[in-house]
């Protein structure tokens, strides 16, 4: 039991996934009493949401500011972060879009949800009353009351509100109030990874009532999915930041990725921005010879509020989920997922399973429910290790880049 225990997370779920879909296939509805736990596992997801995305923010943001790195090198860094993550998620949007790969997919969810329903008709008939709609929704008149309702653009953006301010406050009044905010942030932690010891028992109860309703078919329209996504990951790696690198970065996107080639593999392997980090650190500055003070600020900044790969994922994963209820999201719908991915980037990468929680911020933020969730983990780990070497290869670029603006060379790069 104990040996069990050490297993690590993800091929438990893995474990689990299999045993559900065989539980379902054999026992059929006989294994219905037992998926409550499906149920209880996202309910608990839902607790957790809005404390640890609140939390998360204010003590990252805080953090920023009150280090002083918010001048110059921090405004171009985060600058390039966004326009780098934004155009990871309109790439995703553009093909999911153009692909569609949950028409025709069959998850076993069976009724139109009402708060999907409800969002479609608040945002109006035109685009122009669509955008004002949303700028509108980002701003909350109690942020209480937000919370409450799990209106997450509004809590994201109070959050963002919040950690600035904070870092503005006399040492005094700030010091406390950070502390405050980073125990608490310590707190969800502890009982994120708690919940999230349960995954594994609550994905096989999701997997086992779909599977025993609808049988195996359920998993024939994930390859779609996986491709979508695999695309969209190629693009924005390929074709995207190897542009940028080239134009403002002044470096050849081949030299570059061949020095950050043990940076890369690594995030391959282990599917974490966070564990890779040294080796990024020193991939940046004695392979492709970026200056310790730039890799020191934009390395681990990027590993804390950029993810590229995971946001373009996060909104595949979403459109894909609404295209299975067989409903086709407005212009302000997916204009939402833009904004609500790109703002919960900032605060998720720290997170253990940040694309569960992200992913759970988007579908509760559009109004679709987090059932689509448990099937969509079935290709999830082969898409994790894909999109953490996306986050970091945008990291990489991204200090390459700013170096070039600081008036920095790279003529002692080496492959």
């Amino acid at each position: 039991m104990h040996r069990l225990l050490q297993t690590p997370l993800h091929w438990q779920i893995l474990a689990a996934l299999v045993l559900g879909a065989l539980s379902g296939l054999l026992l059929g509805e006989t294994v219905l009493p037992v998926t409550f736990m499906g149920d209880l596992f996202l309910r608990a997801l839902r607790m957790v949401i809005v404390p640890l995305i609140v939390t998360s923010i204010i003590c990252g943001v805080s953090g920023l500011g009150a280090s002083g790195n918010m001048g110059r090198l921090g405004a171009k860094t985060l600058a390039f972060y966004t326009i780098s993550s934004l155009l990871a998620i309109v790439t995703g949007l553009l093909l999911a879009n153009l692909v569609q790969p949950g028409v025709d997919a069959d998850l076993g969810l069976q009724q139109q949800p009402e708060n999907l329903a409800h969002s479609i008709e608040r945002f109006g008939t035109s685009p122009w009353q669509a955008l004002l709609r949303l700028v509108m929704d980002m701003v909350p008149t109690n942020p209480i009351a937000a919370m409450a309702n799990g209106d997450m653009l509004q809590v994201i953006v109070f959050a963002l509100l919040l950690g600035v301010f904070i870092s503005r406050t006399p040492d005094a009044l700030r010091q406390p109030l950070e502390a405050f905010f980073q125990g608490s942030f310590a707190v969800m932690m502890g009982i994120t990874h708690f919940v999230l010891a349960f995954a594994p028992l609550g994905i096989f109860a999701l997997v086992a009532r779909t599977v025993a309703t609808t049988g195996l078919e359920v998993f024939a329209g994930l390859g779609f999915y996986a491709l979508t996504v695999f695309l969209g990951l190629v693009v924005h790696s390929c074709v995207t930041l190897p542009a940028i690198l080239f134009f403002f970065g002044r470096t050849s996107p081949v030299r570059h990725a061949q020095a950050m080639s043990p940076a890369l593999l690594t995030a391959f392997s282990t599917s974490s921005s966070s564990a890779t980090l040294p080796l990024t650190l020193d991939s940046l500055e004695n392979r492709a010879g970026i200056s310790n003070r730039v890799t020191s600020f934009v390395a681990p900044l990027g590993a804390t509020v950029n993810m590229d790969g995971t946001a373009l994922y996060e909104c595949v994963a979403a459109i894909f989920i609404a295209q299975a209820y067989g409903l086709e999201l407005s212009f302000a719908q997916q204009l939402l997922v833009v904004v609500t991915a790109l703002l919960a980037s900032i605060g998720a990468a720290g997170i253990p399973m940040a694309g569960l929680v992200m992913i759970s911020v988007i579908l509760t933020a559009v109004g679709l429910p987090l059932e689509g969730v448990g099937l969509i983990l079935a290709v999830d780990r082969v898409l994790d290790m894909c999109r953490t070497t996306v986050n970091v290869w945008s990291d990489s670029c991204g200090a390459a880049i700013i170096a070039n603006f600081e008036g920095e060379t790279h003529h002692t790069a080496r492959a």
